[in-house]
């Protein structure tokens, strides 16, 4: 199956990409991966001076961000840094962003896979910085990413009110390419109910007997001393997770642009399935009715939040046998509410299909710039908010623009793209087509909720008399059509001469 961790990691070679350029109205996004043979190791120009890791396991899926002191040793002026992963690893990586700690107002640095090599058990990514760091200076790195489908439920199985744990396995030492003077590793849990830990050594930590050091929600594995380029320490945590683990295998989300009525339709599929443990025994609905009282923590699903934007109106929610009644929604406000109650609650190993749609005022959204140009500003993820978390597997972002539209440009920020492409999609009393941009990303979270898409276009006014034009024309050609057969003489009787 490692052929299948190497399609995935494929996928994941365009995660520093973040705008694309047009030519000829085709869009591609951009990519700077290499290919490195399976015996390249980092040049040493680096050491990192000092590293604080957080690790949080507050959601569903894990979130790490590590801050990090790097030197140039170098006698020379160095701009690629080096972040391994390893091989089974990196296919699950998504989301990953590179700052500089002291500068908010600068870009990410570019971020790209240079190794993609099967024959090697460690990926790499190159960050690139810019500009290059100067011999014996030091920059402060945040480098932020996550991690899906890494947390194992443990016990596999539990009854429907039993606690919930988790258990996740990492090393407590950063794996860095570079030697690392001193360095920390925090783990922000959900709860103080932690049964099952790692205890390493106190030769392992420079300050402290115990490693690692409790504390409420916390765990904290160091300081650590001086650690080699390469080096690892296996520990697994097991702690308590009495929600939900929300996974997204497959969302396709489409928006249809109209001009003419001024409005932006948006409908989302979704593929959902709990990763929790799964159901032990049958589902018990006179227990499930009679828990309602009280609510319990459960790692059920009951309820999906959708925050909307302002002006949204007209929402349905459908699953594979129809519309579900069960949905509530909040127009008020600044931020309309949309909530959606499956038929069933869905319990761990379960899988849930259904589709939402809504409208919204296209005026919110679009703007008119000089002569025909027009940009598009729309979210690129929206969905569910939930306290405990949700991940997605695959988004594909369809954005449907009026017939007629060229020159077509997209940017997503800090959004990661693995692919992109324009086609003609046909509805309605079209004649050509309509112009579509589709957008695919994998290793999405929540977290993006809300980052932009800026789609830029131009639709000059006589395109937008096409749709007129084609609905007069089929009107007279069914006018004349019914003239010319009133016209036909049908009589089967002899005429008379």
């Amino acid at each position: 199956m490692r052929s299948l961790a190497s399609l995935g990691a494929c996928f994941t070679a365009l995660l520093g990409a973040s705008c694309a350029a047009s030519q000829a109205n085709i869009t591609k996004p951009h990519s700077s991966a290499q290919i490195l043979p399976s015996t390249f190791r980092p040049p040493q120009h680096f050491e990192n001076v000092n590293l604080v890791r957080s690790i949080n396991l507050e959601k569903g899926y894990v979130r790490e961000t590590t801050n990090l002191v790097v030197q140039n040793i170098d006698t020379k002026p160095q701009t690629d840094y080096y972040l391994p992963f390893e091989d089974a690893i990196i296919a699950k990586i998504g989301g990953i962003e590179v700052r500089d700690k002291k500068d908010a107002s600068k870009a990410p640095y570019e971020v790209s896979l240079v190794e993609f090599d099967p024959a090697s058990p460690t990926q790499f990514y190159q960050i690139r910085l810019s500009p290059a760091l100067a011999p014996k200076d030091q920059i402060t790195l945040a480098i932020t990413f996550s991690t899906l489908s890494s947390l194992s439920p443990l016990p596999t199985t539990v009854g429907q009110t039993d606690k919930h744990y988790l258990t996740y396995s990492f090393s407590a030492v950063f794996p860095s390419s570079y030697k690392t003077l001193k360095q920390k590793t925090k783990l922000k849990l959900p709860g103080a109910d932690v049964p099952d830990y790692t205890v390493l050594s106190g030769a392992h930590s420079s300050e402290n007997s115990e490693d690692p050091v409790k504390q409420g929600s916390t765990l904290t594995y160091g300081t650590f001393g001086e650690v080699p380029a390469g080096a690892s320490e296996a520990v697994s945590v097991r702690y308590e997770f009495t929600k939900p683990v929300n996974f997204v295998s497959s969302l396709e989300r489409d928006l249809e642009v109209s001009h003419w009525g001024g409005n932006l339709a948006t409908e989302e599929r979704y593929m959902y399935e709990n990763r929790a443990a799964a159901l032990k025994g049958h589902f018990n609905r006179v227990q499930w009715a009679a828990s309602n009282y009280y609510n319990p923590a459960t790692m059920a699903l009951k309820t999906f939040s959708m925050p909307l934007r302002k002006g949204s109106s007209e929402p349905y929610f459908i699953d594979d046998i129809g519309n579900i009644s069960t949905s509530n929604f909040r127009p008020a406000g600044r931020e309309p509410l949309l909530e959606l109650h499956p038929r069933y609650p869905v319990f761990g190993g379960w899988r849930f299909k259904f589709k939402v749609g809504w409208n919204a005022d296209l005026a919110g959204a679009l703007r008119k710039l000089e002569g025909d140009q027009y940009v598009l500003k729309i979210p690129f993820l929206e969905g569910p908010k939930q306290a405990e978390g949700i991940s997605y597997e695959q988004v594909k972002v369809r954005i449907v623009l009026p017939e007629g539209a060229t020159n077509v440009r997209f940017d997503t920020g800090t959004v990661p793209i693995v692919s992109s492409d324009i086609t003609l999609h046909r509805t309605f009393m079209d004649t050509t087509g309509r112009t579509t941009l589709t957008l695919l990303a994998v290793n999405l979270v929540d977290e993006l909720r809300g980052r932009d898409l800026v789609v830029t276009y131009d639709y000059p006014w006589v395109a937008g008399l096409r749709k007129p034009l084609t609905l007069l024309a089929g009107i007279f050609a069914v006018f004349t059509a019914a003239y010319l057969l009133s016209h036909v003489d049908v009589s089967i009787g002899r005429k008379e001469t």
